[in-house]
């Protein structure tokens, strides 16, 4: 192990972050740049080398936490990088974005604060990149098969690299103008800074991956011909039907989901737009949604200088700590403070929405909401507590309900769905339809980065394997696997 006594004798310490201040005038990434590595090594040693290391079950990538813990105390980058793209084809995307359910299934975790696992991911990546040891990995043969991979997200990401790196041809068919799927246009740039993106893209092109933007599979093209076209097709399209409020008052301008809302930000910072069309400058905003998405959102508006920032959420607060009810190892639902929150705002806790009113224009100047609490498993409102608060944007981040069906693509394709109206799979991650695959949010549902990467990877062992009989390229996960949960 690392440090034999790192776990006793160094506490936890995470990356600090800028200034408020500061950070909120610009669309940098809000940690202190470099400031990892000073104190990355003796946090990479309190891991304690666990006997069963319940990191790897909290983690569906299978990551090789302790041995990259390890690498990183004795400050091997090269083999800590090694080890790290073992089983995860983008630390730099789950070191930045991932909710670390690593973490939470700790060891150490059980009495103490857990070990700083993302924070050592990233600095092992960010490294890596540094020092040259990312490098493209063609193939030494190619099969002579072609796969098509629908959406650039993270799980078709995974997917497209590993058959490339199978020896497959592979190109991946992207309906937005650049590659990236949400990490792209649904990821502020002050959580990751785009060039992480840009990079892997230029090392998957290096070794083969072909790219089409702007083709959206089932309008520009058909999905049958795709098919004839192509030996195997994966879908990883995601699930990008966002969640609507059917409430009185919907309908006025200034009320948008927050996939609406989000990418215009990220086009001002590629360069596309001068000023966002829908800004939170001067207005009082609303955010309905409590998770991450909702958190961009906050922090979105912070930068674009909002006259106030509100955060709804339907459920109670969580706890402060671990509740005895969600018990180690699992992951559990604690009151978070992400950066965004950090910047200021108010968050509100067990509220509903019950309305909009708008003036003589159309446009939202205020959204009414009332209290509720949860009684014998039914939300039921408390009469008496109805108030209005000023609300002159809106972004509905209440999550996404499945893949997109009106483009054509499911019908072109004849693709059978589940109960929950995603797309069904058989344990290869194959569809009914012969030769065609589903990965990601496509198939599981809304789910995190490293799932999606997990699924990606998975996928690409099916298709490996309806093209060439066998395949060695691992499958960390099953489609039916879940989070680990009580």
């Amino acid at each position: 192990m690392a440090d034999p006594k790192g776990f006793l004798t160094t506490g936890r310490e995470v990356a600090p972050t800028r200034p408020v201040e500061e950070r909120v005038k610009d669309w940098n990434e809000v940690y202190v740049p470099g400031s990892l590595l000073p104190i990355i090594s003796k946090q990479a040693g309190r891991c304690m080398d666990c006997g069963i290391p319940f990191c790897h079950n909290g983690c569906p990538l299978g990551n090789l936490i302790p041995e990259w813990n390890d690498y990183a105390y004795r400050e091997d980058w090269t083999a800590a990088s090694e080890r790290l793209h073992a089983t995860n084809n983008f630390p730099e995307f789950t070191g930045r974005l991932c909710p670390a359910p690593c973490e939470s299934a700790c060891v150490l975790a059980i009495n103490q604060p857990a070990v700083t696992i993302k924070n050592v991911e990233v600095s092992i990546i960010d490294k890596a990149w540094d020092s040259g040891d990312v490098t493209p990995q063609p193939p030494e043969r190619l099969s002579g098969k072609t796969v098509a991979v629908i959406g650039s997200g993270p799980a078709g990401l995974a997917a497209a690299q590993q058959l490339t790196r199978a020896g497959h041809t592979v190109a991946v068919y992207e309906r937005a103008d650049r590659i990236g799927g949400l990490l792209r246009y649904g990821i502020p740039e002050f959580k990751m800074e785009k060039v992480h993106i840009n990079r892997r893209i230029e090392q998957m092109r290096a070794e083969g991956t072909k790219f089409r933007t702007e083709v959206e599979v089932g309008r520009d093209i058909d999905a049958a011909k795709l098919r004839k076209r192509y030996d195997a097709v994966v879908i990883a399209a995601g699930a990008t039907v966002s969640r609507d409020l059917p409430v009185p008052g919907r309908e006025l301008k200034g009320i948008h989901f927050a996939m609406e809302y989000l990418p215009l930000s990220n086009k001002v910072r590629e360069g596309d737009l001068t000023v966002s069309p829908i800004t939170a400058e001067g207005k009082h905003v609303v955010v309905i949604g409590g998770g991450d998405t909702g958190a961009d959102c906050v922090g979105t508006a912070h930068r674009q200088g909002a006259a106030s920032v509100t955060q709804l959420e339907i459920m109670p607060r969580p706890s402060d700590e671990r509740p005895g009810h969600q018990p180690w190892p699992t992951f559990p639902m604690l009151y978070k403070v992400t950066s965004a929150h950090e910047e200021g705002g108010e968050r509100l806790y067990s509220v509903s929405t019950t309305h909009f009113e708008g003036d003589e224009d159309g446009n939202v100047q205020s959204l009414h909401l009332i209290e509720v609490e949860f009684t014998n498993g039914k939300l039921e409102q408390k009469p008496g507590t109805e108030r209005s608060i000023p609300a002159q944007l809106v972004t509905l981040a209440m999550g996404f309900t499945g893949t997109d069906q009106e483009n054509g693509l499911v019908e072109q394709f004849g693709l059978e769905l589940d109960e929950r109206g995603n797309i069904a799979r058989d344990a290869d991650f194959a569809t009914n339809v012969p030769g065609v695959y589903v990965a990601g949010d496509a198939g599981r549902g809304q789910s995190l980065i490293v799932w999606a990467i997990a699924e990606g990877r998975s996928a690409a062992r099916g298709v490996d394997r309806h093209l060439t009989g066998a395949s060695d390229l691992p499958a960390p996960i099953r489609p039916t696997d879940r989070a680990l949960t009580v």
